[in-house]
């Protein structure tokens, strides 16, 4: 049920000043140290940023997902390791759980994920499994009442840092995706180990790192559905965290556009600003043009999630136009401003290695392309 347009409007606002007062200011520091500060984390808490889209009864703010693309399209105009910072719990890290969790699992977990006292992660990546993600090879045997969990998951976001992992392993003899479960592995349990985070190009203080489980022994009772549905719940909580990733990636797209029109109308060049030279007005034109599309791409697929359509094939188009989109923008917005993007000062060519990311996780862009074209062809066009 979405919110009263009021209160939508001022929670809007909120994040908007945020983003613009707090967050900003921040990112060089943030770059510097690689982290947040957990100043920043507590005043995200305090605004519910870690709740958007867990129900009101367990302490969310049950934001539609037409809600939670336009907050996540403020988001976007920091940098985006403040996003990920309670990403994991809005999206891939709870959905599992919202979508397909008991009644007894979603009480003893949703409350504590919707107000940041603990941190979730998802874990489906692994070091010879990633695109082909219905070939996981971390194995849970059953054991009485326990499985008993083995395997590695790598790249895995705000690992460092999280509480619980929805995982999905193997079960059974069954081969392929049909084979695949999904479990809720608390970080406390004997066998649990974390690696060191990795040293990333971009998005500096968000990270990720290895989960190692080594026979760990997992509660059945933590099972997300039944044996065998972990790939498809894993695939509907990634159709939900693409269009999140596409709205974060036309915020970054406008940020950029901003930045971009307020650099060009005070830069002169042969005696005029350069915002007055046609060609610079070209790249301002195509990455206003795209921005739009992608814009209107995103809102209209989460219209039609939140009015119960089938939108898999709508979101892979989204998360695959905004995310090469975004890399455009970036780039274009590194030309305008010249020598000076290049360097640290302006914070371009931090937002230029930020966004390449978004073209690789949570589905690469040719994944999108297959599911589009698979999608479109079952529909008959």
């Amino acid at each position: 049920m979405a919110l009263d347009p009021e209160t939508f409007d001022a929670l809007i606002d909120t994040v908007r000043r945020f983003v613009a007062d707090r967050l900003r200011p921040l990112e060089a520091e943030v770059e510097a140290a690689d982290a947040i500060p957990d100043a920043v984390i507590a005043e995200m808490k305090d605004l519910g940023l870690f709740g958007l889209s867990i129900a009101e009864e367990y302490g969310g703010l049950a934001l539609t997902m037409s809600e939670e693309a336009r907050v996540a399209i403020e988001l976007g105009r920091t940098t985006p390791a403040f996003r990920s910072s309670f990403g994991t719990n809005v999206g891939i890290g709870s959905q599992g759980l919202v979508m397909a969790g008991t009644p007894e699992q979603k009480a003893e977990w949703l409350p504590r994920i919707a107000s940041g006292a603990i941190i979730t992660s998802f874990a489906l990546t692994e070091p010879d499994v990633g695109s082909d993600s219905g070939s996981v090879k971390t194995r849970a045997v059953r054991d009485g009442d326990v499985y008993r969990l083995s395997g590695t998951k790598r790249y895995i976001t705000n690992a460092d840092k999280a509480d619980l992992f929805t995982v999905m392993a193997r079960t059974g003899d069954e081969t392929g995706a049909r084979g695949v479960s999904a479990f809720l592995v608390p970080r406390t349990l004997a066998g649990v180990s974390i690696g060191e985070p990795e040293k990333k190009m971009g998005q500096k203080g968000a990270k990720v790192a290895d989960v190692i489980f080594d026979d760990v022994a997992v509660p059945a009772a933590n099972r997300l559905g039944v044996e065998g549905e972990g790939f498809k719940i894993a695939m509907r909580v990634l159709d939900r965290g693409r269009l999140h990733i596409s709205a974060v990636c036309v915020g970054v797209a406008e940020r950029l556009i901003a930045d971009c029109v307020a650099y060009a109308t005070t830069r002169t060049q042969f005696g005029k600003p350069i915002a007055d030279h046609q060609l610079i007005q070209g790249m301002i034109a195509d990455s206003k043009t795209e921005a739009l599309v992608a814009r209107a791409m995103v809102l209209e697929t989460a219209a039609a999630k939140d009015a119960g359509k089938d939108v898999v094939m709508e979101s892979a188009a989204a998360k695959y136009f905004a995310s090469e989109m975004v890399g455009r923008v970036a780039d274009r917005a590194v030309q305008i401003f010249g020598g000076a993007g290049y360097i640290s000062d302006y914070g371009i060519e931090r937002l230029y290695r930020d966004v390449r990311l978004f073209r690789i996780y949570e589905g690469t862009s040719q994944i999108q392309q297959v599911i589009i074209a698979r999608e479109t062809i079952k529909r008959g066009g």
